[in-house]
């Protein structure tokens, strides 16, 4: 298959990634958030492809794309007050809501939950192609599964070039990570995915909202995931990351301690200065927003340092840092070494 490139931009590759979509096929297609793959989320079939292009287990549940609040309707049995209110608070944007589904959802995209997670992207292009494909769109991110999420369709297309029809180019995403997973199908709502919309925000329009314990800690054995990204290890580049989490002196002391062939750095903006080892920075130390932008490239750039060990500095876990945290967390399979 040969996977064609698309510019948002041109009217006339917006109608044809929407043709792509509703012959049956798969197009990425960029949001704030990351890059995402997409097909027809009410074709079972379609929605397949997705599972087999990223290698990614059936038992994971996708998200539901719209591009108007009016759409929502026919996907879930009810829209209670509380997802009004987040709707009106923080659509379009990067925040997914769970509700129970109603029966034109395919399992394919519940991964056989009696629930559907739905988002209205804030990105024009994303919600142009939905508009242009007349069905909302199933889309996960489109990487390889487990790998790091791209944020260009550059990144996407080193994953998906010949699996996938089309990728539209949209240029870089302004989110940088995942959209937030709030799950309405439980009392008290929760947490299950942080992203760009923090625990704080949900928590100013919904009161009460618990914290998933999946959020910061491995899925228990057998448990079934209910939102995309509570997978054990994700996010991963080839490499063994490793968080080592303590003050920076203790960390450079730890991380050139350990220079051998293969090892490299993640840290802030500035720090490598005093490594010797290579280094990848992440963002500044307290620009959470700006740590979530870079997260997912400074992991791929570690692959093409050929870098087999690396010690990550550990992100702070407090408003969009704590999907940061997140992300790296699993990236590194929850290994994280303490130093003081």
């Amino acid at each position: 298959m040969k996977t064609i490139r698309l510019q948002a931009d041109h009217p006339a590759d917006i109608i044809r990634a929407g043709e792509i979509l509703r012959q049956g096929g798969l197009v990425g297609i960029p949001t704030e958030t990351v890059y995402g793959l997409a097909a027809d989320a009410l074709n079972g079939e379609a929605v397949a492809k997705i599972f087999k292009a990223k290698g990614r287990p059936m038992d994971n549940p996708l998200i539901v794309h719209i591009s108007e609040i009016s759409q929502w309707k026919k996907l879930v049995r009810e829209i209670p007050e509380s997802a009004r209110k987040l709707a009106e608070t923080y659509w379009p944007g990067p925040l997914t809501i769970i509700l129970p589904k109603s029966d034109c959802i395919p399992d394919e995209v519940s991964a056989g939950l009696e629930t559907v997670a739905v988002r209205f992207p804030a990105h024009p292009a994303a919600r142009a192609v939905i508009e242009a494909a007349g069905t909302p769109l199933a889309a996960p991110s489109g990487n390889l599964s487990g790998k790091p999420s791209p944020t260009t369709a550059h990144t996407m297309l080193e994953d998906m070039d010949g699996r996938i029809e089309a990728v539209l180019d949209g240029g870089p995403c302004q989110v940088g990570v995942e959209s937030t997973v709030v799950t309405l199908a439980t009392q008290p709502p929760r947490l299950l995915r942080p992203g760009g919309i923090t625990l704080e925000q949900l928590r100013q329009v919904l009161g009460e909202v618990e914290m998933d314990e999946a959020v910061l800690n491995p899925l228990k054995a057998g448990e079934h995931p209910a939102s995309p990204g509570m997978k054990y290890k994700h996010y991963a580049p080839k490499a063994n990351v490793i968080i080592v989490d303590g003050p920076y002196e203790s960390y450079c002391a730890y991380v050139n301690g350990q220079k051998v062939p293969g090892v490299a750095a993640m840290c802030y903006n500035g720090e490598e200065a005093r490594l010797e080892v290579p280094a990848v920075c992440y963002g500044g130390e307290e620009d959470y927003d700006e740590q979530a932008r870079e997260v997912f490239d400074a992991l791929r750039k570690l692959d093409e340092l050929g870098a087999k060990t690396v010690y990550a500095r550990c992100p702070e876990p407090k408003g969009v840092g704590l999907a940061v945290y997140n992300r790296l967390i699993r990236a590194a399979g929850f290994e994280v070494l303490h130093v003081d």
